[in-house]
This record gives C-alpha cells, sequence and structure tokens, in this order.
C-alpha cells in the first residue's frame, strides 16, 4: 500500500525549508523552528500538518509580513524546496499576506515553481477579486509554464481539495486567462486549463460547449486534445452537444454480444468482459461502461473505435478491478453492469460482488 500524503511533511522537508530560510535570514531560529515544527507532527492529518508548519514559521520570522515575504523568496534560491518542503511556506503567505496583495502574490510567484501557490491564491482571489485577477492575466503570459498553470489552476471553480470562491463558480471572468492558454506550449498548462472548462462544463455545460466550439473554430495547434480532454464529463454523460463536438452520432451504435468471464466476483478481485460493437454511421464510437448498485451509478471510460462506415463492428475486451481502496468500500451485493455507447446505454447485464469469504467457504 501507499504510503499516506501526510508523511511526506516530515523531518527531510522540514529541514530543507529551514536550511533554506536560515541560509536568506541570518538571525533564523533553525533549531528551534524545526523542533517546534516536528512536534506533534504525528498524529495530524496531512492540511493539519501543513497548517502546523506554517504556523510554527509565522512564529520564526517575527518580522512585518513584506520583509517575512522577502526572506521567504530569498530562501527559495539557496536551497531546492519541492512541494512538500514548499507547501507550508505557500501556506504562510495565504494566511499572512492577505493585506499585503502584490508582496504575497510576488511570493506566490517565486514559490510555484517549487511547490504549486494553486491552493495558497484561492483568498487573495476570494479577498481581493479584481487586483488578483489582474496580476494573473499578467502570470498568464509569463514565459514560466509554472507561472501560466498557476493562472489557469488557481482559478479553477471546483479545484480539488481547494477552498471554494463564489464568484469563481459562475462563468465569465476567467475566460479571458483561458484563452490565453488554450493553444498553450506546454502540455503542463494544457491539462490545467482542460480542467479548468471540465470544471466549468459541471454546473454551466451550455456555456462550456460554446467555449469550446469557438476554440474548435478559431484553431491552434492542440485545440483537438484540449477539447476532448476538457469535454470529458460531458461525454461521460452522453451529452450530446458534446458528442457532436467531438463527431460522434448521438445515441448510434449496438452492441450484439457482451458476456462476462465469471457472473461472481470477488471483492479484491477482478470482472473481465467482452463486446461487440457495431456501428450505425460513421464516426466515432465512443464506449462508456457504468457499474450500478442501489444508491451508486459510477461510470468509466472503455474504449473508443473509429468507424470508417456503417456496419463497421470491433470486439472489445475490459477488466474491472474490485481492489478496496482507502477511499471506496464496495459492500458485496447483486450488481448491474451497461455498455454506453455514444451516450445511450446499447446493452446491460448482471454479476454479483461477493466477500472474499463467501468465496472461501464455496
Amino acid at each position: 500500500m501507499a504510503e499516506p500524503l501526510k508523511n511526506m511533511i516530515n523531518t527531510r522537508s522540514v529541514s530543507v525549508l529551514a536550511d533554506g530560510l536560515a541560509a536568506a535570514w541570518a538571525p533564523f531560529p533553525r533549531a528551534r523552528f524545526t523542533a517546534r515544527a516536528l512536534a506533534g507532527l504525528d498524529g495530524l492529518e496531512l492540511k493539519e500538518r501543513v497548517r502546523h508548519v506554517s504556523a510554527v514559521l509565522h512564529d520564526a520570522l517575527p518580522l512585518p509580513y513584506p520583509q517575512a515575504a522577502e526572506i521567504v523568496r530569498e530562501s527559495v534560491s539557496r536551497t531546492p524546496l519541492d512541494m512538500w518542503s514548499g507547501w507550508p511556506a505557500t501556506d504562510h503567505t495565504a494566511v499572512h499576506g492577505l493585506g499585503h496583495l502584490d508582496a504575497a502574490m510576488a511570493t506566490l510567484a517565486v514559490l510555484t515553481p517549487h511547490a504549486t501557490g494553486e491552493f495558497a491564491v484561492r483568498p487573495f482571489l476570494e479577498r481581493h477579486r479584481d487586483d488578483a485577477l489582474k496580476i494573473m492575466y499578467g502570470w498568464a503570459e509569463s514565459p514560466d509554464e509554472h507561472l501560466r498553470r498557476l493562472a489557469s489552476e488557481g482559478s479553477r471553480p471546483r479545484l480539488p481539495w481547494a477552498a471554494r470562491v463564489g464568484w469563481l463558480m459562475t462563468p465569465g471572468p476567467t475566460l479571458p486567462l483561458l484563452d490565453l492558454l488554450r493553444d498553450d506550449p506546454s502540455e503542463y498548462v494544457r491539462r490545467s486549463v482542460a480542467n479548468h472548462v471540465n470544471d466549468l462544463a459541471k454546473d454551466h455545460p451550455q456555456a462550456a460547449i460554446e467555449l469550446l466550439a469557438r476554440w474548435r473554430s478559431d484553431g491552434g495547434s492542440h485545440v483537438e486534445r484540449v477539447l476532448r480532454h476538457a469535454a470529458r464529463g460531458l461525454l461521460r454523460a452522453g451529452h450530446p452537444e458534446a458528442l457532436a463536438l467531438v463527431g460522434a452520432t448521438p445515441g448510434s451504435g449496438s452492441v450484439g454480444a457482451l458476456t462476462l468471464e465469471s457472473d461472481t466476483v470477488a471483492v479484491g478481485g477482478r470482472l473481465t468482459f467482452t463486446l461487440t460493437v457495431t456501428a450505425e454511421a460513421p464516426g466515432p464510437l465512443l464506449l462508456k461502461y457504468a457499474l450500478r448498485r442501489p444508491g451508486s451509478r459510477r461510470v468509466f471510460h472503455l474504449a473508443q473505435r473509429e468507424a470508417d462506415e456503417a456496419g463497421a463492428a470491433f470486439v472489445v475486451r475490459k477488466s474491472h478491478s474490485f481492489r478496496p481502496v482507502t477511499t471506496r468500500r464496495e459492500p458485496p451485493g447483486p450488481r448491474e453492469l451497461d455498455v454506453i455507447v455514444n451516450g445511450r446505454v446499447a446493452a446491460t447485464t448482471t454479476f454479483t460482488l461477493t466477500s472474499d469469504d463467501t468465496l472461501t467457504d464455496r
């Protein structure tokens, strides 16, 4: 099992941050900072650890924020920070720099190539909407791909793990940022743009469709890949206009055979199924599958096939893992498997998920 992320805020990460701060400011109390930052860390979760180290950092820099920020920025040139050593520094910026927009945003700009400022920028967007957004417009034209990505990622409507900023949930204010970055030379940036539009589509699907249609009309070197990634949530939901946008005929395509390797699968095992799909029109066949039980329906990508003509047939085989994960536990019981072709459920079959003990007793 992978090590919990919280354990990445540890002796090493605290020491790296301390080294940089001590090199940037001779009075920095390195030993006291390290001891206090590590005290009680084992009992805290990830974000609690970040906030704890951030608070100790604030106590170790008893200076007006602009001076403290200057030391933090200088520390980056003195030691190579990474996500884990730098995260408490971005949090310190978010908590203590709110009254000093220019100094704080300049600090995030220096930190983000080493430890992304996407979470830390949210309070500034909340409190200093127009002025913070103006600075981010400048980031979108930076030669540094990390800053360009921060402009898109930090302003995402539904940024995972981040605080929601109410006005970002309305389409409009961030669209100029996305227009600047939609055909960025960096895939790192373009993926953020696509994720931003995918967020937008969850609450405002029509606005997202219109934006993507405009981008296709405007053209660009990477428009098709960005479009498909940005529309993935709409495609998963079978949105007709999104399907048409990628060239698929909504609801077109049939499944002539759907077979399971076994109709009983143990928790921890794999469901393996095979199907034959036939095109009813030329163009893409976007295949998804859904797993259903009472109160739950989850949709997954299955495959995509390109049909040159109506009647073209394809055989697809898939194996789905029921390995337990910490974020989701699947209870044993009956299940339904749907195969979805271009947004329409084209075939359904059933199976039973059993516990390991059930199979052992057989």
